[in-house]
């Protein structure tokens, strides 16, 4: 949750005070950057925690690269992310998209979804909290695993996860509990699987096991092309089952 507050301009000559804008009042500061095996979107598991092998590493900016800002943050199994959907901003909003997880032709209220396009371009993520380390360059910095972001991700602030509120098991899913099973069987030669590191390989079958495409595509014949981890991962879906066709390096990377 992110909270707003007022500031307030007081005159002594008057007796009334003038609230001053949200806008003009509150600034959304940067304090680190997460840094993930996903150099583009396609491929991004669509809700944290789906794929936990995935792992990410959170660095402070400058300024907040403080031992002391993250005293305690051990004793913590899960942490929620507040971050800037940075590939999506845009000036304009719609008040109904379209889920991907409902085939990409029905709309819902923005407000209904987890949609990136939204008025203010914030993401929220609970990931688990792996470790928090000390870089002899960076200062501390917090290893998690099960993050959905992009490499590069804004974060805006970092909470704990609390069990005894954050936790809701009676809890109803809307229009995702309908949306089915979506997992598929991966089959990746062994020849090519080798060519990926041996610490990313559970993750990428993860990845793919959750079918990065959009819900709308659905062509045997067509060829997809992944990026994870320095790799292109080429594939193809056929029913329920994904077939990886190739894998190379990334050029540049």
């Amino acid at each position: 949750m992110i909270a707003f507050c007022f500031r307030y301009r007081y005159n002594k000559a008057q007796t009334d005070r003038e609230v001053i804008s949200l806008e003009d009042a509150f600034a959304m500061r940067i304090i680190a950057h997460i840094h993930t095996d996903f150099s583009e979107k396609f491929g991004i598991p669509r809700q944290s925690g789906l794929v936990p092998e995935l792992t990410g590493v959170i660095r402070f900016a400058p300024e907040y690269r403080s031992a002391d800002a993250v005293r305690g943050l051990e004793g913590f199994s899960h942490l929620w992310l507040i971050w800037q959907f940075s590939k999506a901003v845009r000036e304009d909003w719609s008040p109904t998209v379209r889920p991907p997880r409902l085939g990409g032709n029905k709309r819902i209220g923005v407000f209904a979804t987890r949609s990136p396009f939204r008025p203010n371009s914030i993401g929220l993520s609970c990931v688990r909290l792996e470790r928090v380390e000390f870089h002899p360059e960076f200062g501390p910095q917090i290893v998690v695993s099960g993050a959905d972001l992009l490499d590069g991700t804004p974060i805006f602030d970092i909470k704990p996860y609390l069990p005894y509120t954050d936790s809701h098991p009676e809890a109803v899913g809307g229009f995702t509990q309908t949306s089915g099973d979506f997992l598929l069987q991966v089959d990746f030669p062994a020849e090519l699987l080798a060519r990926v590191s041996e610490g990313k390989r559970s993750a990428l079958l993860g990845v793919l096991s959750h079918d990065p495409r959009p819900s709308y595509q659905s062509d045997p014949d067509r060829l997809y092309g992944m990026g994870f981890a320095g790799y292109n991962i080429q594939f193809r879906v056929t029913e329920n089952r994904l077939t990886v066709t190739d894998v190379f390096p990334v050029e540049g990377l």
